[in-house]
């Protein structure tokens, strides 16, 4: 449609513009990108298709997400009911609407997927970008989710209890504090003061006006020499101050899941990684209420990207290509 040697503010797009008429296409652009500035002066919702510049019709997408309160409210019904249910962990928001499209009823942050995400090593990732992690996460999507906080950012129990409180406000109705001091010369934090950082953490979540699920780890397998009985005493303890869920990454075989559930009362999660060939339903007779993956899925996805990568450079070949989704079943699962 010609409008002139100008641009009129509502003028529509033509699509029977020539592209080789340059000035007339710049100026296209010219009120394309003032568009855009004004959508984000707006603060247009990011995860809605905002109104086309030119006035085309164009579909949208509706995405009602529950409120924080909602989301609590449902994520422990899930701990309540009978069986073991699956949390996986996404690294983004993209593999997290994926798993929410695909039926997985909470999801779970991971430390180590978000820092391989950023190119970071696992441990590397700022306390403020892990709560700017959560807060993004869980305004794209409808389903509970529970934070891997690490040891929450500090020794101190008070500072540590904040960390909780951040994530907390930024969406997640649960969350982990775990006695790793992220030192590998001093790997775990003295027993008083690691039950005394998980019993801060439970009186700050009595704050909040929402029922959230404190998880406290035991990463005494997964980091240290130290055994399963004093992993046991350790989540004892923490029972005793208040952890709503206990970990201990790195049970080794369904025999060492039952010695744990025999020895707590509160639920226990189990990181199905280091458990190989394992299933669901032995799982949950083992013990296990909440199976989570951590960074498993992440590194999935990259030792696919690995292999393609691999197979082009090493072969100079793209079988790989047979084996990739079609984008059309991805924007459903999306849309879902």
């Amino acid at each position: 449609m010609r409008v002139g040697n100008r641009l009129e503010e509502n003028a529509v797009w033509s699509y029977e513009t020539p592209y080789d008429e340059g000035e007339r296409y710049a100026g296209y652009l010219a009120l394309y990108w003032k568009k855009m500035d004004q959508w984000f002066e707006d603060d247009a919702e990011i995860f809605n298709h905002p109104p086309d510049p030119f006035g085309r019709p164009q579909k949208t997408a509706s995405r009602s997400i529950p409120t924080t309160a909602e989301k609590a409210d449902a994520f422990q019904k899930l701990h309540q009911r009978n069986g073991a249910f699956i949390i996986p962990n996404p690294w983004d928001v993209g593999s997290a609407r994926i798993m929410e499209g695909l039926g997985f009823e909470a999801l779970a942050t991971t430390s180590s997927g978000l820092a391989m995400s950023l190119g970071l090593h696992d441990g590397e990732v700022s306390r403020a970008k892990t709560i700017e992690h959560c807060k993004e996460m869980c305004a794209a999507t409808r389903v509970p989710f529970n934070a891997d906080l690490e040891d929450c950012f500090a020794e101190d129990p008070e500072l540590a209890a904040s960390t909780i409180v951040a994530a907390a406000d930024a969406g997640t109705v649960g969350g982990s504090i775990e006695d790793y001091t992220g030192d590998p010369a001093n790997p775990i934090y003295d027993f008083d003061l690691s039950v005394e950082r998980v019993a801060a953490a439970a009186e700050a979540v009595k704050t909040l006006d929402f029922p959230f699920m404190l998880t406290a780890r035991a990463e005494t397998l997964l980091r240290s020499d130290i055994g399963l009985d004093e992993t046991i005493r350790r989540l004892q303890a923490y029972e005793a101050a208040g952890a709503d869920i206990l970990y201990a990454p790195a049970l080794k075989s369904l025999d060492e899941i039952k010695q744990v559930r025999d020895a707590v009362t509160k639920p226990l999660n189990v990181l199905v990684t280091s458990l190989k060939g394992i299933t669901k339903s032995e799982l949950q007779d083992a013990g296990a209420k909440r199976i989570s993956i951590g960074g498993g899925l992440a590194r999935m996805v990259t030792s696919s990207l690995v292999g393609g990568l691999r197979e082009m450079a090493d072969d100079e070949a793209f079988d790989w290509t047979a084996d990739i989704i079609p984008g059309g079943y991805y924007s459903e699962i999306m849309a879902r």
